[in-house]
């Protein structure tokens, strides 16, 4: 037992222990749980005050007798171990010796070699097993391990390995798990800190969905995710915790690294970090295993009948464990077992090295082996095992549990040979210089042994299958009730968009392949009329009566629910549509995922996500609803997006639109699903709606091209009737809702002054310059045959007068094309910050409304001498604008 302070009567104290010691020997240790718990309830309802701990003593969560013992060859594992060691190191070494501006690490994996090894091993099933595969989250900075075991499997030759973090030319390795990189290899990007954890527990949970919908048998499949201690300081690491508890998502294992060393130093220093961990996640309601101490602690755990070696194991801090393990074995003896004479003397017949050798749970096989075994066993609750380990593990002096090693690259001679003797790799010291990579042959024991482990569980992990059986899209017929317009009837692009959603979720092709998003915002959005027809998912079906059940929309929960409602969560919807964008590489099915959200919390707020869904190649629609800076009219500065766009235009494969009418709505989703899930291009899409009601217009005839190459004529000014002379003339381009404005200003401009106006629409200025920066490239490649144009020059290069262009973005956004609008380009766009107020006083606010267009074209026509600048004062004063209004950026 523990020592506890102040024990007033020891022999009662023993009394009490004794009879729990009966309990547990006799009936087990449910019926010694049930008691206690009674005996708490029975002090709290008599008034005592018992405070709640949601911690347990600092030792392994499985006693030494009650562990599974691992069934396999321990000491073959610890060779081949061994070599992956030495592999991952020198491929560091040798990258950096080539330039030292490569970076990479090397302790993460040296600390977490087991963890990995374990789980290889014995539990990760592979692609070819019967249950399927299972979905591995690596520790982004581990990845020199993965491919030092990829090696020895044959899947990465040593010239490979020669090329690690040289990508330019075919043939490198990525830095770290980057499946855009490595698109048959790497499945999940982790190393942006945090997102690992958050994408780990949704892709749990969207497993159970695919389970429940009967769309996927994933019964027995796990989701394993690796971390390291420093990485759960990120919010999304620990965000989504209570909801994998929530969703009794027992098919989710975190295995947390605690090698108590973040990038600079101790994650906690003055702390625990294991048992800090442990109480949230306990606390959050997960099962948690705490593997600390290695079977070299377990005599002295065993001797340890007064408690005070837990003692002094509970008040050791974890900057001082870093210590003890840097300094070695004397050092422990004196300061760690030396504090208490008792202590002193249980280790007295130990010798130094025998005290150094003492190992962290995390780096032992039999206890890593246990706690796995445990965890996938467990029911009704994720798992989490926290594995002690030293970060540099095997480095000695050249960082072992030092608060350098995160970013140690480099090894010198003794170095070297340290590690080899520590590991026992065969390299004799003439050939130790070069570092070389160590293979013991295809027909060793080693290799036989580590390619028969992995064949039983169903083949190598990673690995990424990026092909899909695809999905039968409808035709553009299948939405002709948004081709032909709303007539009179005034809707939102929104509104139109969920009455194509509503279509496609019958569609008998891809309809149960939908899976709507929405962060508790869907009667924001009017998807209310959704819940009852498709249900909304729980994993425990619906076990209250809803107080709008008399309702025509009540809201319906169903465990084969289609529509993920995710609470107020941007992050965890985020997660659970790359998720579902991806489900073609980790189900073998494609799903057809529709996020809609406020815009502006859109790649504003999960922008790293969205860049990491990039990378996974993610396929599916970003839907940005109540875009624009003036449109969501009484909302204000935090709700109002003005540059969405230019940040979708940092994603390569994200293609975005920002579509007025429904009839563009449907013709870029018809053209996105043929793309995405017939054709199945590797592009994800973001296209903005608008929360303001107006007629839908029936579709021109022969615009769907340009609609969707970015812009289109939409109006063309009428031929002057009975002039000799031809009337001045201007190109109007409008995007989105200022598109309507646009067109309010071409009328304006033929009444009040007599100037013709044709109008564009344009629906991406972000494809539109990634055309004319593709067309650029080719003739600069390309100087001795015929140029090509872009469709921008194209489409203006013949038409008369000066370009306005007004969009509901900040002036970036329209900006973009200017290097391919032949003449003067005027643009006209929303910066500053967003404020309440209704439409049409912030669109005057922001100089973005059909006044405004009216005046900057008149200023680019007075400009080309075609018109007199008083012409732009007449505007101004018929238009009551004042030229010292202040400017909208700075007020």
């Amino acid at each position: 037992m523990s020592v506890v302070a102040n024990d007033i009567d020891p022999v009662e104290t023993s009394e009490w222990v004794e009879a729990m010691e009966a309990v547990l020997e006799r009936e087990g240790p449910e019926r010694a749980h049930y008691l206690l718990e009674r005996l708490v309830d029975k002090a709290r309802r008599s008034g005592a005050y018992l405070p709640y701990t949601a911690n347990t003593a600092y030792l392994n969560t499985i006693p030494a007798a009650l562990e599974e013992h691992i069934p396999g060859d321990p000491e073959m594992e610890r060779r081949i171990r061994a070599i992956i060691r030495w592999n991952a190191m020198a491929m560091v070494v040798r990258a950096n010796r080539e330039s030292s501006e490569l970076g990479g690490h090397i302790a993460t994996h040296a600390s977490a070699a087991t963890l990995y090894d374990v789980g290889y091993n014995y539990f990760f099933h592979g692609p070819e097993a019967e249950q399927g595969a299972d979905l591995v989250y690596i520790q982004g900075h581990a990845s020199p391990g993965v491919y030092a075991r990829a090696f020895l499997e044959g899947r990465i030759s040593e010239a490979q390995l020669d090329r690690f973090r040289q990508e330019v030319e075919p043939g490198g390795l990525s830095s770290y798990p980057h499946p855009w990189l490595m698109r048959d290899f790497w499945q999940f990007p982790t190393v942006s800190m945090g997102l690992g954890p958050l994408q780990a527990i949704y892709q749990a949970r969207f497993m159970k969905y695919l389970h429940n919908r009967g769309l996927a048998d994933t019964s027995q499949r796990k989701v394993w995710a690796f971390m390291g201690d420093g990485e759960m300081d990120e919010p999304e690491s620990l965000g989504a915790i209570s909801l994998a508890a929530r969703e009794k998502l027992d098919n989710l294992v975190f295995v947390i690294n605690c090698n108590l060393q973040r990038l600079d130093g101790p994650v906690r220093g003055n702390g625990k970090i294991i048992q800090e961990l442990e109480a949230g996640f306990r606390g959050a309601g997960w099962n948690v295993i705490k593997v600390i101490w290695g079977r070299y602690w377990d005599p002295l755990i065993a001797r340890d009948t007064q408690g005070m070696l837990l003692r002094r194991m509970e008040e050791a801090l974890d900057g001082d464990y870093q210590k003890y393990k840097n300094r070695g074995g004397a050092y422990t003896r004196e300061n760690f077992f030396g504090k208490y004479p008792e202590l002193k003397e249980m280790v007295a017949n130990m010798s130094d090295q025998d005290i150094w050798r003492l190992n962290r749970g995390g780096h032992d096989p039999h206890k890593v082996y246990a706690a796995y075994a445990a965890a996938v066993k467990h029911n009704g609750q994720p798992t989490v095992i926290l594995a002690k380990t030293v970060k540099g593990y095997g480095m000695g002096a050249a960082g072992e549990a030092a608060n350098v090693t995160h970013s140690q690259k480099k090894m010198d001679f003794a170095a070297l040979k340290q590690f080899r003797d520590r590991f026992n790799i065969p390299v004799p010291d003439d050939q130790l210089e070069q570092v070389p990579y160590y293979y013991p042959g295809e027909d060793s024991p080693e290799i036989r042994y580590l390619r028969d482990r992995r064949e039983r569980l169903g083949g190598s992990l990673p690995v990424r299958l990026n092909q899909a059986p695809s999905l039968e899209t409808p035709p553009l017929k299948a939405f002709q009730s948004q081709l032909d317009g709303s007539g009179e009837r005034e809707i939102s692009t929104t509104m139109a968009f969920v009455r194509i959603l509503t279509q496609l979720s019958r569609d008998k092709g891809i309809g149960k392949n939908l899976v709507p998003i929405v962060p508790d915002e869907a009667r924001t959005f009017g998807m209310e009329g959704l819940f009852r027809q498709l249900g909304i998912y729980s994993h425990s079906g619906q076990l209250y009566e809803p107080e709008d059940k008399d309702q025509l929309m009540w809201y319906r929960e169903d465990k084969a629910g289609q529509i993920l409602e995710e609470g107020i969560t941007e992050d965890g919807a985020m997660a659970s549509w790359m998720a579902a964008a991806t489900a073609y590489s980790s189900y073998g099915i494609n799903m057809v995922p529709f996020y809609i959200f406020y815009s502006m919390f859109g790649f504003q707020r999960v922008g790293d996500l969205a860049w990491a869904a990039g990378d996974m190649q993610a396929r599916g629609f970003l839907i940005g609803g109540t875009a624009g800076r003036t449109t969501l009219a009484g909302e204000g500065l935090q709700h109002q997006d003005g540059h969405s766009f230019l940040q979708a235009a940092t994603i390569p494969n994200c293609v975005a639109y920002d579509p007025c009418y429904a009839y563009e709505l449907a013709v870029i989703i018809q053209d996105g699903l043929r793309r995405m899930f017939r054709e199945q291009e590797n592009v994800f899409y973001y296209i903005t709606t608008m929360n303001e009601n107006y007629a839908q217009p029936a579709m021109p005839q022969g615009v769907e091209e340009g609609i969707l190459k970015g812009m289109y004529r939409l109006h063309e000014a009428p031929a002057p009737k009975g002039r000799k002379k031809a009337p001045p003339r201007v190109q109007l381009l409008g995007a989105g809702t200022i598109l309507r404005e646009v067109e309010a200003a071409a009328e304006l401009l033929a009444a009040d002054f007599g100037v013709s106006a044709d109008v564009w629409s344009v629906t991406s200025f972000n494809e539109l310059r990634r055309e004319g920066l593709d067309v650029d490239r080719w003739n600069l490649l390309h100087p001795g045959e015929a140029p090509r144009t872009c469709h921008v020059t194209q489409a203006l290069g013949e038409r008369p007068g000066p370009v306005v262009a007004a969009t509901d973005y900040i002036k970036a956004y329209a900006d973009q094309i200017r290097a391919w609008v032949p003449g003067r380009y005027v643009v006209l766009g929303t910066d500053g910050f967003g404020r309440s107020d209704t439409r049409a006083h912030l669109r005057r606010f922001f100089e973005v409304d059909r006044h405004y267009v009216v005046v900057a074209a008149l200023h680019a026509l007075a400009g080309e001498g075609t018109i007199p600048p008083a012409k732009v004062k007449e505007a101004m004063e018929r238009y009551g604008i004042d030229p010292e209004k202040p400017n909208p950026v700075t007020v």
